[in-house]
């Protein structure tokens, strides 16, 4: 089989199962756990699996046009489980919170953007799947000193946390893939999670998922080749 359809198939089984996984364990902390784990728990499971996957896609595709059709398909995906509750799991019950949606459509932009710049595409995709999940648990969970931007409230602690899941995820995914000298490469993520933690703090109603992936690319591609 070619390279391609093997990668696609791949692509589908690892994101299917995730969300799997996650429905699985969403109604099993329901009824074992009553009023434990809220919904959001297991969205972020599914947030961090996805979000993962980007090592897969530089890993196994050859060609952009096929590595951009997973993220693509998961656009129309999500948005029919927002309007249709498909899957409860990922899905917050906000109305106007498009943030599953806007995932994968930051997920396909870098894709085609920084074809054969594997490092940009993973490392601008992680203070998004690690950052903003881990900064969302630890804010519900031990935030104290809460703040609001533009109707959003959020807190310090979330954002410190954003700060730091960030930079360790960000450092990893350049470290591993070879993105230069090891201590410019840690200094970079420390630049590129600021910068996501900033964005990330004024951006409400979902529109993270698609400035802080950007910001991250944008700061990255600027200092790495």
């Amino acid at each position: 089989m070619n390279q391609n359809w093997l990668a696609l198939l791949v692509s589908f089984a690892y994101v299917f199962a995730a969300i799997g996984a996650a429905e699985g364990l969403r109604k099993w902390l329901s009824q074992a756990k009553p009023g434990t784990y809220s919904v959001d728990f297991t969205r972020k499971f599914i947030h961090i699996a996805v979000g993962m996957w980007a090592y897969g896609t530089v890993l196994l595709f050859e060609r952009r046009e096929f590595a951009i059709i997973p993220p693509l398909a998961f656009v129309a995906i999500n948005a029919f489980s927002y309007w249709r509750g498909t899957f409860k799991a990922m899905e917050t019950g906000e109305k106007g919170n498009l943030g599953t949606v806007y995932f994968p459509l930051s997920f396909a932009a870098l894709i085609w953007l920084f074809w054969g710049h594997p490092h940009l595409i993973v490392a601008g995709l992680m203070p998004m799947t690690w950052g903003d999940a881990l900064a969302a648990v630890v804010g519900r969970r031990i935030g104290r000193r809460r703040y609001t931007v533009l109707g959003s409230t959020r807190s310090l602690e979330g954002s410190m946390t954003m700060f730091v899941a960030g930079w360790v995820a960000t450092s990893i995914a350049l470290l591993l893939l070879g993105a230069g000298d090891p201590r410019a490469a840690l200094l970079i993520s420390a630049m590129t999670a600021f910068g996501a933690a900033l964005v990330e703090a004024v951006s409400p109603w979902g529109i993270d998922n698609l400035t802080v992936p950007a910001i991250s690319a944008v700061v990255l591609a600027l200092q790495l080749p």
